[in-house]
């Protein structure tokens, strides 16, 4: 355990927790637009900056990969951390002038217009999407490629990634709602991935609702966890139909006999 101040408040966690988790247990809020819990953080977006000060030196971290340290005293409201989110989330905005979730932190800091060149771009690089798609999916489909300011996301050779499975995670967690997904007819698309991956049709009302290469996925996931003691026919079910059954299924079990 590491004792360390943050806003005057003192608090002990455990070794390896990092700024901003110390100051989310101590109901501190702190700006963020790269950070998820779920995944390792990245500090890409230096919206979530403090002030630390560790014996007599004193400068900015980011609260989200910084770690607690024995006697540090974190502060995340001076002027010098204000005016630094304010560049950040200024700098941001300039980029995606029409993202919502940015223009809603922006408004948060008091930055309402900016001084730099307006770009159009939608995604903010936080790395989210590559991450999640690594982290948790385990398929790493998509990746950052060069640098400075070419660097963007996208997966290899810009075309349809075969690692791509469809499921959504990465359009889920990005926070300007660059990445979006489509199912039409019988076809999933992510367009901001160049990918098209056919769907399953649902064994009981024959809506197509999953991608293929998504099932088999889960399948073998499932396969992997001895404990669950699920069907693979049950994957073949659209969860509006899956549910109804379910539902009939509890029905019988509690009344005796089949409960509409």
């Amino acid at each position: 355990m590491v004792r360390l101040t943050i806003d005057n408040k003192k608090i002990k966690v455990e070794e390896g927790t990092t700024l901003l988790e110390t100051a989310q247990k101590l109901n501190i809020e702190i700006p963020t637009l790269c950070h998820h819990q779920a995944l390792k953080p990245y500090g890409a977006c230096r919206v979530c900056l403090v002030e630390v000060i560790k014996g007599s030196r004193l400068g900015l971290v980011a609260s989200c990969t910084y770690p607690a340290e024995e006697g540090l005293v974190a502060r995340t409201e001076t002027e010098r951390v204000k005016r630094a989110r304010r560049l950040s989330i200024e700098l941001l905005l300039a980029r995606c002038p029409t993202s919502e979730k940015v223009r809603e932190v922006a408004l948060e800091l008091g930055v309402k217009k900016v001084r730099f060149k307006e770009e159009k771009e939608e995604c903010i690089l936080c790395g989210l999407c590559v991450r999640v798609c690594e982290e948790a999916i385990a398929k790493s489909a998509i990746s950052f490629i060069n640098r400075g300011a070419d660097r963007e996301v996208t997966t290899p050779f810009k075309i349809g990634s075969l690692a791509c499975i469809g499921c959504g995670a990465c359009v889920y967690l990005c926070p300007t709602g660059a990445i979006k997904i489509e199912d039409v007819r019988k076809c999933r698309r992510l367009d901001f991935w160049n990918t098209k991956l056919e769907l399953k049709k649902c064994k009981v009302c024959g809506k197509h609702f999953v991608p293929l290469v998504e099932l088999d996925y889960l399948k073998d996931r499932i396969k992997s966890f001895e404990e669950m003691e699920l069907p693979e026919e049950a994957l073949e079910v659209c969860p509006k139909c899956r549910k109804r059954i379910l539902s009939e299924k509890a029905g019988e079990f509690i009344f005796g006999e089949k409960y509409p």
